[in-house]
């Protein structure tokens, strides 16, 4: 990716194999997945904004998704539907139970997810160091068991997330 004249490249999956072309049906080409406060009006906008203008038929969740203790319906849908999965990755994502919810869902795929990390260390999020790591302190606070099951999946799809090769935007000027 490089800074300036950076142009997007409408996506052209090859064809599916015969036998799975009657069995998987995705209404969305790209998923993307991060922390509202965080990006929400700055970069997910302009990606998103991006992609569709290029024909790219996108999921991005808004405000009006009901929130709540597991990931609603519509979300899981979305993610059942989805090809491939772009992972906006920012200091305060690892904070939101509803974003780490949804990367176990997402990381559970066998799709291409492509991470980008906005403004973290590609090993904070393989480490859970840095924002990550205050972020699993909070989250283990008074924890029961079954919580402490759920992070340590949270745990494990941030390092396989953090181990995809990816976008690290501290290297570019955006």
């Amino acid at each position: 990716m490089a800074s300036g004249n950076t142009q997007i490249i409408p996506y052209s999956p090859a064809p599916p194999p015969p036998s799975s072309r009657s069995t998987q049906q995705f209404t969305y080409e790209v998923f993307l997945s991060f922390r509202g406060e965080d990006t929400r009006y700055g970069f997910t906008d302009h990606l998103y904004q991006a992609l569709i203008s290029h024909g790219i038929h996108t999921f991005r969740d808004d405000d009006k998704l009901e929130r709540g203790g597991v990931i609603a319906s519509d979300l899981q849908k979305a993610i059942e539907e989805s090809m491939i999965f772009v992972i906006i990755l920012s200091p305060n994502y690892a904070n939101s139970r509803w974003c780490l919810d949804e990367l176990v869902e997402i990381s559970q795929r066998q799709r291409l997810i492509l991470p980008i990390f906005y403004h973290v260390d590609p090993s904070d999020v393989r480490k859970q160091t840095g924002s990550y790591e205050q972020a699993f302190v909070d989250h283990e606070k008074e924890a029961n068991e079954e919580k402490m099951e759920k992070i340590q999946k949270w745990r494990i799809a941030l390092m396989k997330v953090g181990n995809l090769a990816g976008y690290d935007l501290q290297k570019y000027r955006i």
